[in-house]
């Protein structure tokens, strides 16, 4: 059994290749680029340099979310067209039980944040692989609530602890906050192919679709009207003749999910 496994939810654009349960490969990248330009080269590559063709690959790993609206868009598109043209089952996976995998051998409460922008993280917290709290976008001060209710040191990952160590060993004490090393903090396309294979044997069926927590911003500002649209109109009460003025001329936004 061959699973491929690829993420493009966050910092970081990664793919992994397991067959039998052992990893063949993983590659990941977080160069500046945007996943548009890395995420489907590197699945090539790899699927080249461990000598497997996509007709041989049996399933796919692919975050549905949370994380960034473009990543997770990218995923999707690159993740629904390698399954549509080797006729794979594409499988969804939580980008923050995907996170907690990376640590889920130990016993620490796990705290999962992603900055979700606006004085937001997308949050769930997990001891020995099994959640203990729920999936939500929350400020950052509602996760430390819950955390202080912990009891011991408590292991805290994502690309949300780069703008809230601060407040969280504040918060909780420098003492009672672990964090990781590098190679453990951001997402990687191993936990994820590791975690898919282990949600299959469980009962997950095949099936994809994208869950954000949070309404992206052009629809929510839509939906408070805040958002316009613009265009040019001919301003006939001109002296010049013939001359045209920008006029704008607000109005609705169609947004298409």
């Amino acid at each position: 059994m061959i699973s491929l496994a690829l993420d493009a939810s966050g910092r970081v654009s990664g793919v992994c290749l397991l067959k039998d349960g052992q990893i063949l490969g993983e590659m990941d990248l977080q160069i500046g680029l945007t996943h548009s330009e890395t995420l489907l080269p590197l699945c090539i590559s790899l699927l080249e340099h461990c000598k497997v063709s996509l007709e041989e690959v049996d399933q796919i790993f692919l975050c549905k979310g949370p994380g960034s609206f473009t990543g997770l868009r990218i995923g999707a598109a690159t993740g629904k067209g390698l399954a549509l043209a080797g006729n794979i089952p594409l499988y969804g996976i939580s980008t923050l039980e995907m996170l907690q995998e990376n640590l889920s051998f130990l016993q620490n409460p796990i705290h999962v944040l992603l900055d979700a922008r606006r004085g937001q993280v997308y949050t769930a917290s997990y001891r020995l692989g099994q959640c203990i709290s729920p999936e939500r976008a929350v400020s950052i001060e509602a996760l430390l609530d819950f955390a202080k209710e912990q009891e011991g040191q408590q292991i805290f990952l994502g690309d949300g602890i780069f703008p809230y160590r601060k407040q969280i060993e504040e918060s909780l004490g420098k003492e009672r906050c672990l964090f990781p090393n590098p190679q453990n903090t951001l997402q990687r396309a191993a936990s994820l192919a590791l975690l898919g294979e282990k949600k299959k044997a469980e009962g997950l069926e095949a099936g994809f679709h994208l869950e954000y927590l949070r309404k992206p911003q052009a629809e929510r500002e839509k939906e408070a009207g805040a958002l316009k649209d613009f265009q040019i109109v001919q301003e006939e009460a001109y002296k010049d003749l013939g001359k045209t003025r920008d006029k704008l001329i607000a109005k609705n936004y169609p947004i298409h999910e």
